[in-house]
């Protein structure tokens, strides 16, 4: 890992490129992650049933799927309230999205096979059939689990594009309002890179409120490397780091740090410096060890992401640039602040029934 000297306030980023470093791999679990439970089930719901949504069961069988592909690569398995609070954050997704394709089923929204076959073959393209299997097998999926996680995939993004995106108009006077309000933004002294970033401390930060926190370094280098895998699947930083980053100052807006100028990035270590100056706009770095520069001691790791890099000069509201920045970042903005409204209006419409949250409550749940 990289060590950054100046710990105190780690580098920032944004969500709307995805670093598809793993190909393959990267879209797996993207979608794997997307896909829900099956069936119906009775009031105690059964040992091998964690919940229900409107009677349909998703089973335990489901959830440690996603957590193996999550805590894959991590030389040390999670355990104990680490790992039962994975497991917790992996069945809320299902959840979530279980909900969705009921939706969708209403909606008449359902990805169609050809849809799937299309998306399938646009993932394949770049790998032979004995690439494309080797990757399958990595992740223990069969074609049938990746084509049946894809149509899951789809489907919710079919769902959230009518609901949500399509009714989401930035018009030019929201543009021009922003620009006005924010002239300074643009007026650019040097080259500024757009950074955003994931940052996991060692100890418990009351101010942070994710309920995933890490208790010590052992706890942060699985989380951090759980969030490496996310992103290698696909995943979108942004929402990674409005779940999952221990930052109070950046995690409630996707990990954005803002734009930072050339001569700030010259001051910190010569190692997280070249790297960030490295990276081209959507990607995002290695996991970078962040050292506090007075004890010394370690704080924690972070993860960062160059949004966008710009070179020095104002920039006026003619710029076509800067109408498509403001628009992307107002858009951006109301897209996460409706998506997530969108969530709990179904929420509150779903019979949910989550036994295995119940049991952590009831203190039976143990790292299971």
């Amino acid at each position: 890992m990289d060590t950054v000297v100046n710990g105190d306030r780690p580098l920032k980023e944004n969500r709307e490129v995805h670093s598809l470093r793993l190909g393959l791999a990267a879209a797996v679990i993207a979608a794997a992650l997307l896909a829900a439970g099956l069936g119906c089930a009775t009031k105690s719901g059964g040992d091998d049933v964690v919940a229900t949504v409107d009677g349909r069961k998703i089973y335990h069988a489901d959830v440690e799927k996603y957590y193996q592909n999550q805590t894959a690569g991590s030389g040390q398995q999670p355990a104990g309230e680490q790992a039962v609070n994975l497991r917790l954050s992996i069945l809320r997704e299902l959840i979530d999205n279980e909900i969705l394709m009921h939706r969708a089923e209403k909606l008449g929204l359902l990805a169609t096979d050809d849809e799937v076959d299309r998306k399938l073959n646009e993932i394949k393209s770049p790998y032979t059939k004995e690439e494309f299997d080797a990757r399958l097998k990595e992740k223990k999926l069969t074609l049938d689990d990746f084509k049946r996680d894809l149509r899951r995939s789809l489907t919710v993004d079919k769902v959230l594009n009518k609901e949500v995106t399509s009714k989401i108009n930035i018009s030019d006077q929201d543009i021009g309002n922003y620009y006005n309000a924010h002239k300074s933004e643009f007026n650019l002294i040097e080259p500024q890179y757009h950074l955003a970033q994931i940052f996991v401390t060692i100890t418990p930060n009351p101010q942070v409120h994710t309920s995933d926190k890490a208790q010590n370094e052992a706890d942060a280098r699985k989380k951090v490397q759980m969030l490496v895998n996310r992103l290698d699947s696909g995943d979108d930083f942004a929402m990674l780091a409005t779940k999952y980053s221990e930052d109070p100052e950046t995690s409630g807006n996707g990990g954005d740090l803002g734009f930072t100028p050339e001569s700030s990035l010259k001051n910190t270590d010569a190692v997280t410096r070249d790297m960030v100056m490295k990276l081209k706009p959507g990607q995002y770095s290695p996991v970078i060890t962040v050292i506090n520069p007075l004890t010394k001691q370690l704080v924690g790791f972070r993860l960062v992401k160059l949004i966008a890099k710009e070179p020095a000069g104002q920039r006026e509201l003619s710029d076509p640039r800067v109408q498509e920045a403001v628009r992307s970042q107002l858009r951006d903005r109301r897209e996460q602040l409706l998506k997530s409204a969108y969530y709990e209006v179904l929420r509150d419409q779903a019979k949910v029934e989550n036994y295995y949250a119940q049991k952590v409550l009831d203190g039976s749940a143990g790292a299971q």
